[in-house]
């Protein structure tokens, strides 16, 4: 399968009153992160990033200055992602919200791709106790994270994706990949 992990950094934690202000993706291929294929852009919001918000994430208002909008950003990286099997941590209940809300404000059409939520298969694995966060799901694989970027989409979905693979031999396997539920999800066509 091929697969786009993804990540998105936002003004806050509500798609109705937040915007996003980075998308970033990293490709899959035959059970393979594709190192060359990664994709990466500020968004420029249409407010100003809160302060709180900048120090979490390290992006401000010079990073977003000369960004493109968050139409012209989504269609960049619709673009990058073509045909793939989208994943994202927590991704139906975050991510996903905030694309589709995008979408909406900027009357950009829509298309339905296939998502896997890793979130989801993290639980899958070991059950619905105890943190599946980023951080504690790199900490069980014995995956480090010093040295990466945290709170930055590109930094995270590096993360994400050995996080990924290791969680799908962790099932049984990358001959598994191809039964991983998946659902249906509006995504910029």
């Amino acid at each position: 399968m091929n697969f786009v992990i993804f990540d998105l950094e936002t003004t806050g934690l509500s798609p109705t009153y937040h915007e996003i202000i980075q998308i970033a993706g990293v490709r899959i291929c035959g059970g393979r992160l594709a190192e060359e294929e990664a994709f990466s852009t500020y968004v420029r919001p249409m407010r100003a990033i809160p302060p709180v918000i900048s120090d979490i994430t390290g992006i401000g208002a010079e990073d977003v200055a000369d960004a493109p909008d968050a139409a012209e950003g989504l269609a960049m990286f619709s673009r990058f992602a073509g045909e793939a099997t989208l994943v994202a941590h927590n991704g139906a209940r975050f991510d996903m919200r905030f694309i589709r809300a995008a979408c909406g404000r900027h009357g950009l059409p829509m298309r339905e791709v296939e998502f896997v939520d890793s979130l989801a298969l993290a639980r899958t694995l070991w059950g619905y106790g105890g943190p599946h966060n980023l951080d504690a799901i790199a900490e069980r694989l014995g995956i480090s994270t010093e040295g990466r970027c945290r709170h930055d989409a590109l930094g995270d979905v590096r993360i994400l994706a050995d996080a990924f693979l290791r969680m799908l031999e962790v099932r049984g396997g990358l001959d598994g990949a191809g039964e991983l539920e998946t659902v249906n999800m509006e995504f910029p066509l």
